[in-house]
C-alpha cells in the first residue's frame, strides 16, 4: 500500500492514502455490503486517475530541484501558422498556468545572473522564460500573456531586422515595440541573437564557420573580426533602446558554437550565452553554455511541459553520476 502511494506526492498522496485506509478499514470490519465496497473501489480508481493527471490539483509544495534553473525557449506565437517552433497563444498561456500551479517559480534574467555569478539564492523549481529571433508575435501575442500573469522573460533579438521590421517573412519587433515593453515592464528584457550572423552560407552557420571572401576562405583574423564586430554592433543597437540593464547575453544562432566562437563573443562583451542543448543550469554550469528546454513545440501540452523539465533534470543527474 505504501509503495503504491510513493508514486504520488503532496496533496495527491494524502488524498489517495485516505481513501485506501478507509477502504481497508471497511473491508476488515465488514462495515458495508459488497455493492457498496465495489462503489468505493470504483471511486478510488477514478480519484487516482483524476488526481494524477489534473494539473489544477498538483501540489505547489513539490520540490523537483533546488539551486538550479530550468530555462525554457520559445520562438513564434500565432493562432494560425504551424511549425515545429510555433504554438498558439492559448497553448502558451496554458503551459505557463500549469507550471505556476505545479509550484514552479519564474525568475528574471538578472536573478539568473546573480545566481550564476554571486551564488544569490533563488526559489526552488526556478524557471527562466526565453524567446529567440525577436518576432513581432512576441509583442502582439506573448507579451500580453506574460504581463497578465506577471511572468518575466528575455527575448534574443536579431538586430539587423530592427531597421525594417516588416521586411522578413515573419515580421520582427520594432524599436518602438521594444521601448514600449521596457517602459511598461522592466522584467521583460532583450538580448542578442547576432546582427547579421543568423544565417547560413554554403549550408553552414556563419557565426561558427569561416566563409569564402573574394574567392578565398577567410583567414583566422578575418573570421575573428567578423564575429567580434557583428556582436558589438548587435550590443550597441540594443543599448540604444535600453533593451536591458546590461546587454551581455546571447543565444547562439542555430545553436551552433565552439570554443573559438565562445572566445570571440567573450572579447566582444558577452558574459552569458544560451544553447539549444537540453538540461538544467546550476551555479557551476559554464555561463557560455547554458542549456535550454524547448517549450515552444505544438506537441508540448500543458500537462506534459513539467515532465520535460523533470526528464532533463533526471538525464543530467544520470550524466553527472556516471562521470
Amino acid at each position: 500500500m505504501f509503495s503504491f502511494c510513493n508514486r504520488f506526492t503532496g496533496q495527491k498522496a494524502h488524498a489517495i492514502m485516505g481513501l485506501i485506509i478507509y477502504i481497508h478499514t471497511i473491508h476488515c470490519y465488514g462495515a458495508v455490503d459488497v455493492k457498496y465496497r465495489m462503489f468505493i473501489v470504483s471511486l478510488l480508481t477514478v480519484m487516482i486517475v483524476f488526481l494524477n493527471f489534473s494539473p489544477i490539483l498538483a501540489s505547489a509544495k513539490d520540490v523537483y530541484y533546488s539551486n538550479e534553473v530550468a530555462v525554457l525557449v520559445y520562438h513564434h506565437i500565432d493562432e494560425l501558422e504551424q511549425s515545429s517552433v510555433t504554438i498558439t497563444p492559448r497553448l502558451f498561456e496554458r503551459q505557463l498556468v500549469s507550471l505556476q500551479r505545479k509550484g514552479f517559480h519564474f525568475i528574471t534574467l538578472d536573478q539568473f545572473k546573480d545566481f550564476k555569478t554571486k551564488g544569490t539564492a533563488i526559489p526552488d523549481n526556478a524557471l527562466l522564460i526565453t524567446f529567440d529571433d525577436g518576432y513581432e508575435s512576441f509583442y502582439t501575442q506573448a507579451y500580453p500573456i506574460l504581463k497578465r500573469l506577471q511572468i518575466p522573460a528575455v527575448n534574443f533579438v536579431i538586430t539587423k531586422d530592427l531597421d525594417d521590421p516588416k521586411r522578413p517573412k515573419l515580421a520582427s519587433l520594432s524599436k518602438d515595440e521594444i521601448k514600449q515593453i521596457r517602459s511598461e515592464d522592466p522584467n521583460i528584457e532583450f538580448q542578442g541573437h547576432s546582427d547579421e550572423l543568423h544565417a547560413m552560407k554554403d549550408g553552414k552557420p556563419m557565426l561558427s564557420n569561416k566563409v569564402i571572401l573574394n574567392g578565398k576562405l577567410e583567414t583566422e583574423v578575418e573570421f575573428k573580426s567578423r564575429v567580434v564586430q557583428d556582436t558589438r554592433k548587435c550590443i550597441a543597437k540594443l543599448k540604444e533602446l535600453n533593451a536591458s540593464k546590461n546587454v551581455d547575453s546571447y543565444a547562439y544562432p542555430y545553436g551552433s558554437y565552439d570554443d573559438t566562437t565562445i572566445s570571440y563573443l567573450h572579447e566582444a562583451g558577452i558574459q552569458y550565452a544560451f544553447t539549444t542543448k537540453a538540461g538544467i543550469a546550476s551555479e557551476w554550469t559554464d555561463s557560455m553554455q547554458i542549456p535550454r528546454i524547448n517549450g515552444g513545440s505544438p506537441f508540448v501540452r500543458p500537462h506534459s511541459i513539467s515532465n520535460l523539465i523533470k526528464q532533463a533534470k533526471r538525464e543530467q543527474s544520470q550524466l553527472v553520476s556516471s562521470k
